[in-house]
């Protein structure tokens, strides 16, 4: 399953609660928090894809398994998306630096092959011009 379709907000509250084991008031609560946020219908009906259903089960994990409090969760989340965002700035700037290694080694091949015409020879203790 692609992105796209992991994304596509497909449930409503109810069918999302039962998927995440949760109340839907549990969902509401965190909705208000930021922990989570469902897409909205026309009519502003909730609509939660397969990644917030997800979400919802990674929240419970911290909670139920690691006995983090909601804070905690939201502090978790935070550092987990600005490693996100670290990594693509890596990744962004290792792109960056092999282009500009790329470049150096043209510009340095092109000098190396302009002294290369340059060179002049030593011929019985005289510098003499290579000929062309």
């Amino acid at each position: 399953m692609n992105q796209d379709e992991r994304s596509r907000p497909l449930f409503m509250i109810s069918v999302a609660s039962e998927l995440a084991e949760m109340h839907p008031q549990t969902l509401r609560m965190y909705e208000r928090r930021g922990l989570i946020c469902p897409r909205r219908s026309v009519k502003q009906t909730r609509l939660y894809s397969l990644e917030d259903v997800e979400r919802l089960r990674y929240i419970q994990k911290l909670t139920n398994e690691l006995g983090l409090n909601l804070a905690g969760v939201e502090r978790v989340l935070e550092l987990e998306a600005q490693v996100r965002r670290l990594q693509h700035e890596v990744e962004r700037m290792g792109r960056r630096l092999e282009k500009a290694i790329d470049e150096a080694a043209r510009e340095a091949e092109a000098i190396h092959r302009s002294y290369r015409r340059e060179l002049i020879t030593v011929r019985r203790g005289e510098l003499v011009p290579r000929r062309r």
